[in-house]
């Protein structure tokens, strides 16, 4: 438990990685004396209350992932602070990563996995997420991996993630309809890039113990229940 909020704790080659849950699709992170924030959301959490962040990660330009005011609430000088190119307008200084690209941020590695609709769509032609958009993250800590999907489907750019000599040690994936995916669809992810742990996120209503018994013959992938709604 990390200032009220569930935690989970992996040990890396960094050091000791505490992921705490803040709600919805936000989650912090803090592992050798460095604190990331994903998607601060002012909703889920009083930033005043909570560390300062030496990286945030932005995962698109929807109210529930880019809350300026929670973002410099939290954001200090030397915060580097990652973007997609929709939100780079809204917050100044920001570095931005397009899907694919990759970089450092205080040592820890960070590339830009797409995230996107496939088949969800607001209109006919008109997916709730367009590719191109929004990013997901992997973040290297050492020898971990940590994939952080954003609002996405199970993308072939997800998937591919299976065939990489790297594999993803914990990942976060939404599941949340009309928005993202199923729990049938998030199964379909993991069985094809299979985590070792798989927390779904920004899940809302959906009943996340159709996860679980989809996953039970998979004892490679543990699934992770925690407050995300």
């Amino acid at each position: 438990m990390a200032y009220g909020y569930e935690s989970d704790v992996f040990e890396t080659a960094m050091g000791t990685l505490e992921i705490t849950f803040l709600g919805h699709g936000t989650l912090m992170m803090a592992v050798a004396d460095k604190v990331i924030h994903v998607d601060p959301y002012g909703r889920v959490a009083d930033y005043s209350k909570l560390p300062k962040a030496d990286v945030i990660l932005v995962t698109h330009e929807h109210g529930d992932h880019l809350d300026v005011s929670a973002l410099e609430t939290v954001r200090q000088e030397m915060t580097k602070v990652i973007v997609t190119e929709s939100c780079a307008g809204r917050v100044g200084g920001a570095i931005v990563l397009r899907n694919g690209e990759s970089g450092t941020a205080d040592g820890i590695g960070v590339e830009a996995v797409a995230a996107y609709n496939i088949e969800h769509m607001r209109a006919p032609g008109q997916p709730f997420h367009p590719k191109g958009v929004g990013n997901g993250y992997i973040l290297t800590f050492g020898d971990t991996r940590v994939y952080v999907a954003g609002d996405t489907e199970a993308t072939p750019e997800m998937k591919a993630l299976g065939t990489r000599a790297d594999r993803i040690d914990i990942a976060f994936l939404p599941m949340n309809l009309p928005y993202t995916m199923t729990p049938e669809q998030v199964a379909e992810a993991a069985r094809a890039f299979r985590p070792r742990v798989l927390y779904p996120y920004h899940f809302g209503d959906t009943d996340t113990s159709k996860l679980e018994v989809l996953l039970k013959d998979e004892p490679e992938i543990e699934v992770r229940i925690r407050r995300l709604a």
